[in-house]
């Protein structure tokens, strides 16, 4: 199989994980455009409010399943409303300006959203309680949430027709569904664990429905990565400080799964200053030597990204990581 066949990104390419700080979704787009022109990927700008955030954008996208606001909380609500208008408006607005700024651009490009357990651990049913604690409601808004996000890619396609669109799902919560985490809302106790195979035919159900290249990102000690790689993702988005056993993940990359290498810190160290690429290069090497495996296809397999998303850095301290990983997958490009 070919590395093309294999990984859907150039190699040495680095990319953003989705937040960045600010409300101006043109400069935003410029920034990323300019910064990760091997695999640049569609802003996401949570201080607009809600429906710029994870939950509510995703939820902006569910089929026949919509949501609103109520006690700040996202909430399944009987018909659509002012919320849910709001959430598909910044979208679309976000999709306009970037086939405006990336009209003619024909590589890859990454767009991201919540995956199912992330979604079902963060929206509540109409009488109280999470999604999550409902089998039945968590596989509705599965095939919802599978059917928006294929016409959404659908969507990105149309405007930029030159390029091949990658998937992000953001599973932060899914190691707490997995591992019977979640709080209930009273704090007391906890929802019962989700079964590894429902999980992985779930999410795997996204990723087929979608028909594109999908990664998932989870930032968490304990990422399900066989899980992962069996439900069909490509690639796994992880912050490399979080992980204590190196492993699963060893044994997920010998299997063929990408790894997109969270390396730059989302917010200054105490000095203040943001890494450098030959910093971050040497911390994804470093890695990587651990692993044992050889040096020729890290700047293939690996995608060199920040820790997490930027959304509460300073503008000056996220375009700098951005660049900083740019040049960091160049480095290893170059060996």
């Amino acid at each position: 199989m070919t590395q093309q066949q294999l990984w859907p990104w150039p190699a040495g390419a680095a990319t953003g994980i989705g937040s960045l700080p600010g409300t101006d979704i043109a400069e935003a787009q410029r920034i990323v455009l300019g910064e990760l022109p091997a695999l640049p990927h569609l802003p996401e700008l949570p201080a607009r409010g809600p429906g710029a955030d994870l939950i509510g954008r995703t939820g902006g996208l569910l089929v026949e399943l919509p949501v609103e606001l109520y006690a700040a909380r996202w909430r399944i609500a009987p018909r659509p409303g002012r919320d849910l208008r709001r959430a598909r408006d910044l979208m679309e607005r976000d999709l306009d300006q970037l086939a405006e700024q990336a009209e003619s651009y024909a590589g890859p490009v990454k767009v991201q959203a919540a995956g199912p357990f992330t979604m079902a651990t963060a929206v509540e049913l109409p009488i109280g309680g999470r999604l999550l604690r409902d089998p039945g409601a968590v596989r509705e808004l599965t095939a919802s949430l599978a059917e928006g996000l294929r016409l959404h890619v659908e969507a990105v396609t149309r405007r930029l027709p030159r390029a091949s669109v990658l998937l992000q799902l953001d599973e932060p919560s899914l190691p707490a569904a997995l591992a019977g985490r979640v709080r209930t809302e009273s704090g007391l106790g906890t929802y019962r664990p989700v079964d590894t195979a429902v999980a992985r035919t779930l999410l795997g159900e996204v990723i087929t429905a979608v028909g594109v290249p999908t990664v998932v990102h989870c930032c968490a000690p304990d990422v399900p990565l066989e899980l992962i790689r069996t439900a069909g993702a490509v690639g796994a988005a992880l912050d490399l400080a979080l992980l204590t056993d190196l492993d699963p993940l060893g044994e997920a990359i010998d299997a063929g799964l990408g790894l997109l290498a969270g390396v730059a810190p989302t917010l200054p160290p105490s000095a203040g200053v943001a890494p450098t690429s030959a910093q971050l290069a040497d911390r994804v090497r470093g890695l990587w030597d651990r692993l044992g495996f050889p040096r020729r296809q890290l700047a293939e397999q690996v995608v060199v990204t920040p820790a997490c998303g930027l959304a509460g850095a300073t503008p000056g301290y996220a375009r700098a990581v951005l660049t900083a990983c740019r040049d960091a997958g160049r480095r290893l490009h170059e060996g």
